[in-house]
């Protein structure tokens, strides 16, 4: 999950504590993670708990207490 946040943002590295919103992520490039989340991990995020959850940290939680499984 860090690493699709790290290739959608083009950045080396990003803590599971960054917010994405701070490290410049746009709305565009929101859409490009949650692709790839349905693609990569074959989970799908709404778009409204993208915003609501900005972290890598927050979203995977999201995901798990949802009953998905991330790597």
């Amino acid at each position: 999950m860090r690493a699709i946040w790290c290739r959608e943002l083009q950045q080396e590295d990003i803590s599971v504590d960054d917010d994405f919103f701070a490290l410049g992520g746009q709305s565009l490039i929101m859409v490009n993670i949650q692709g790839a989340f349905m693609d990569e991990l074959g989970v799908e995020v709404p778009i409204d708990q993208m915003f609501l959850n900005s972290t890598v940290a927050s979203i995977s939680a999201y995901i798990e207490s949802q009953g998905a499984v991330t790597s």
